[in-house]
C-alpha cells in the first residue's frame, strides 16, 4: 500500500481505508477492532468462500434477481478470489468476530470493488455493485461461514489428505509384502513376546490407514450437509426457497464433492457438531501416524546400542557435536506434527460447545484449526512416506534374537503346561541359555519335537489373518 487513503462510510459512519485496498469500511474496522495474532484465514477457505459468492450470483441470476451486468461483474471477481489472484486484500485475523462477519464482509467488499473496477467505476462508491445488496444477496454470514468451513475441509480431504493417505497405506502395504519374510522377536509391554513377521507390523499399519480413511470418509459425508439458506438465524429469511439447492449444486460440479443444503437449518448454524466430528477423525489418523512413527523410531533404534531391526533413510547429519550421527528426523517431523493436530482438536472441540442459541461464535477458529489439522496431516504423511517409509530397510538383528526369545516358552505351554514352560523361561533367562536349550535339559521332548514346537515361522500363523 502506499500510505494514501480514500473515505468510505458504513452505518456507523466515516472510515478511512488505504486507497489502494479492494476492501471496504467493514474489514478496515476489524483489521483495527483485531490486531491479535498475525494469522489470516487459509488459502482453502477463501477459495471456498469466493466460489459461494460466485455461484450464488449465477444462481440470484437464473432466479432474477440480479442484473445480467451486476452478476457477470460479481462472477468475474469472485473468480479471481477463487483462484487466489486477490488473496492480498484478505486481511481479516483469525481471532474476529465469532460468526465470521468481518471476514463474510471482507469478501462482499473485495468482490464488489473488483466488480466495480471491471464495470469502470469508482472503487468504494458501491455503484453499480453493493456489497451487501448484490454480493450478498441471499446470504448471511451465519450461515456463509459454515458452509465455508464444510466446503474448504471437504475439498482438502479430496485434493490433499486423501491422496497422501492412500499413498502411504499402499507403500506401508508393499512394505508388508517385502518385510514378510523376516521373522523378529514381537513385544507387548515393551517386553519380548511371542515372535511375529516384520511383514505382519507393517499390515497392521496399512490397516491403521485404512480404517483412517474410512473414519475421515464417514466425516465427509457428514460435511457434506450445509447450513447455506439459513440466513440469519435458520428460518430463511430474505433468501429464495431454490436459492440454497441451487447453489449447493453447482459447488459440488464445481469441485467434484457431495454438498448438499441441511434438512435442519436450526442444528446446522446453532451447532457445528460436524466440524466437530470430523476434528476428531483427524486427531485419531494423527495418533495413528504418530503411533507408526513411534514405532519405526523404537525399530530404528541405535544402530549398536538400540533395537536396530530397521535402517532408516539417512537423510541428514544429527548431531552438531558427535560425528557420523543419524536421526530419525523425519519420524520426529511427524509426530510433531500429530501432537499439534491433536491441540487443534482440543481447540475444535472447545469452539463446537460454543454454540449459543441460533448461532456458535467461534466459527472463525473452527475453520482454522481443522484446515491446519488438514494440510498439516496431508503434508507430514506424504514426507513420512517418501522420506522414510518407502526407504525403510530391513536389518538382520531381528531374525538373530528370535532364537534367544524367552517367550518362545509359550509354544511348549500345550505339551508341558504353564507352569513347566514358565520355569524354562526363567532358567533361560538368568542362565543366558536358549529355549531349546534348557527344554532339552529339563524335558523328555525329543529333538524332531523341539524343532517342530520351536519353529518360530510356524508360530507366526499361515499369513491367513495378514490382511
Amino acid at each position: 500500500m502506499t500510505g494514501e487513503y480514500r473515505t468510505e462510510r458504513d452505518s456507523m459512519g466515516e472510515v478511512r481505508v488505504p486507497r489502494e485496498a479492494l476492501y471496504g469500511a467493514q474489514t478496515q474496522r476489524a483489521v483495527e477492532n483485531f490486531p491479535i495474532s498475525g494469522l489470516r484465514l487459509p488459502r482453502r477457505f477463501i477459495q471456498a468462500l469466493g466460489a459461494i459468492k460466485l455461484e450464488a450470483a449465477v444462481v440470484n441470476g437464473e432466479l432474477g434477481l440480479l442484473d445480467e451486468r451486476i452478476r457477470d461483474a460479481i462472477v468475474r471477481a469472485a473468480g479471481e478470489v477463487v483462484e487466489g489472484q486477490l488473496d492480498e486484500h484478505f486481511v481479516v485475523d483469525v481471532f474476529q468476530t465469532g460468526s465470521g462477519t468481518s471476514t463474510n464482509m471482507n469478501a462482499n467488499e473485495v468482490i464488489a470493488n473488483r466488480a466495480i473496477q471491471i464495470l469502470g467505476g469508482e472503487v468504494g462508491s458501491r455503484d453499480p455493485v453493493h456489497p451487501n445488496d448484490h454480493v450478498n444477496k441471499g446470504q448471511s454470514s451465519n450461515d456463509v461461514i459454515p458452509t465455508a468451513i464444510h466446503l474448504s475441509i471437504l475439498v482438502s480431504f479430496r485434493e490433499d489428505l486423501f491422496p497422501a493417505l492412500e499413498r502411504m497405506q499402499r507403500v506401508l502395504q508393499e512394505k508388508a509384502r517385502e518385510f514378510d519374510g523376516v521373522i523378529k522377536t514381537g513385544r507387548t509391554h515393551l517386553q519380548d513376546a511371542t515372535p511375529i513377521r516384520l511383514g505382519q507390523e507393517f499390515t497392521g499399519y496399512a490397516g491403521q490407514i485404512q480404517r483412517g480413511l474410512r473414519r475421515l470418509e464417514k466425516a465427509a459425508e457428514e460435511l457434506s450437509e450445509v447450513a447455506l439458506g439459513g440466513t440469519a438465524v435458520g428460518t430463511g429469511v430474505n433468501t429464495h426457497p431454490e436459492f440454497a439447492r441451487r447453489v449447493c449444486e453447482r459447488l459440488g460440479r464445481r469441485f467434484g464433492v457431495e454438498i448438499r443444503e441441511t434438512d435442519n437449518h436450526f442444528q446446522a448454524q446453532s451447532a457445528m457438531d460436524a466440524a466437530v466430528f470430523a476434528s476428531g477423525a483427524l486427531r485419531t489418523v494423527a495418533a495413528g501416524i504418530m503411533k507408526i512413527s513411534n514405532d519405526i523410531r523404537w525399530m530404528g533404534s541405535g544402530p549398536r546400542a538400540g533395537i536396530g531391526e530397521l535402517a532408516l533413510p539417512e537423510v541428514q547429519p544429527g548431531s552438531s557435536i558427535m560425528p557420523g550421527k543419524v536421526n530419525p528426523v523425519i519420524a520426529e517431523s511427524a509426530c510433531q506434527v500429530c501432537a499439534q493436530v491433536m491441540g487443534n482438536d482440543v481447540a475444535v472441540t472447545i469452539g463446537g460447545q460454543s454454540g449459543n442459541f441460533e448461532l456458535n461464535v467461534m466459527l472463525p477458529l473452527i475453520a482454522h484449526n481443522l484446515l491446519q489439522s488438514t494440510s498439516l496431516l496431508a503434508a507430514t504423511a506424504a514426507n513420512l512416506t517418501e522420506r522414510c517409509i518407502a526407504g525403510l530397510e530391513a536389518t538382520g538383528r531381528g531374525p538373530e534374537l528370535v532364537e534367544r526369545g524367552l517367550m518362545l516358552a509359550t509354544a511348549l505351554a500345550p505339551v508341558i503346561g504353564y507352569d513347566a514352560a514358565a520355569e524354562i523361561s526363567k532358567e533361560a533367562y538368568k542362565t543366558g541359555k536358549t529355549i531349546r536349550e534348557v527344554a532339552r535339559e529339563r524335558t523328555d521332548l525329543s529333538e524332531e519335537e523341539l524343532e517342530r514346537l520351536l519353529d518360530a515361522r510356524k508360530m507366526t500363523g499361515d499369513g491367513s489373518k495378514a490382511g
